[in-house]
Formats: structure tokens, C-alpha cells, sequence
């Protein structure tokens, strides 16, 4: 089967919708324009970007030797607090992993990386106000849509650490 740039190199999005049929946990799809930054996406959807889940995939050193990848899931008005994120680990450095990384953990496209972790390499954290929202929105590994699902149901899904990663202020 012939690929077209990168867009179906993941199974990414069946495997989402995969997993929520299976759940019985409700969801809706919304088809949109191709976007995948938080502010122009949510607009696009039309929520606030609070409602929104901003996932970042990290390399968090924890030694010399041990590095770990962290999909960190904060929502879409703030920003990722690396400090926290390297206490949380007691680690020695935490920052953000190249694209081609961050692509390969989270089998998705910049823009488009989910809530979820589908690679037992990659550990979903994620903030208490994102598991608290009534609806929170994502793109679903796809540019051109995104998934609605309450913030309690997703928690139980995806089974994030839950703890406080992202900045008090907007970024």
C-alpha cells in the first residue's frame, strides 16, 4: 500500500476509536479544518482553550544512563511546568524531545499527538484539571478531526498519572 507523506503512517486513529467503542464510554467526532495548534483548533471547535488537551511528548534524564519519555497532558490555555515534571521524576533534566521522537512515542503528527499512550515506553501524565473537565477536546491523530469526551471518562480510559504538571498562569 503506498504512503502519502506521513498522514497514514500511524493506525493511530483506528486504534482511538477502537479502544472507545470497546469502553462504552460516550464520545463525538468533530470534522473540521486541517489544524493542529491549540488556540487556532479550539477556535475552529469552538470552545475556550481551558477545554482543550495540550500534549507534549518530554525526555525526562533521570540518570546518566536512564532517559524516559513522558507524554505530558496539560490543558490547552497553559503550559507545561518542566520543573514539576523533574521533581515528579526526580530527575536531572526534563525537556521536550525532538520532533522525530516525539513523532515515533506518540505515533502521531505534530498537532495531532493524543491524550493517550498507545507505546509502553511512553508515560502518560496528566493534570488535574484536565481529568476535571466536563468536556474535554483533542485532535483524534488526525489534523482534520477531533474527539469530545468528559475529562473523568478519559482519566478512567487512558489511566494517566494524574498530578500537577502544568504552569498556574496562561501561557
Amino acid at each position: 500500500m503506498p504512503h502519502h507523506g506521513t498522514t497514514h503512517d500511524y493506525d493511530t486513529y483506528d486504534r482511538l476509536i477502537a479502544l472507545l467503542d470497546t469502553s462504552s464510554i460516550a464520545y463525538e467526532l468533530i470534522d473540521h479544518e486541517p489544524e493542529g495548534s491549540t488556540g487556532a483548533v479550539s477556535a475552529l471547535r469552538g470552545h475556550p482553550e481551558s477545554e482543550a488537551a495540550k500534549c507534549l511528548v518530554l525526555r525526562v534524564k533521570v540518570d546518566r544512563k536512564t532517559t524516559r519519555h513522558v507524554l505530558a497532558v496539560v490543558p490547552g490555555d497553559r503550559r507545561v511546568d518542566l520543573d514539576a515534571i523533574r521533581s515528579l521524576y526526580t530527575a536531572r533534566y526534563a525537556g521536550f524531545s525532538d520532533a522525530a521522537t516525539a513523532e515515533r512515542m506518540a505515533r502521531a503528527i505534530p498537532g495531532t499527538v493524543l491524550p493517550f499512550s498507545f507505546d509502553p515506553d511512553l508515560e502518560l501524565v496528566a493534570d488535574p484539571e484536565v481529568v476535571t473537565q466536563p468536556r474535554l477536546y483533542f485532535n483524534a491523530a488526525r489534523l482534520d478531526r477531533s474527539l469530545v469526551i468528559s475529562g473523568q471518562d478519559y482519566a478512567r480510559l487512558a489511566e494517566p498519572r494524574v498530578a500537577r504538571i502544568a504552569n498556574p498562569e496562561s501561557s
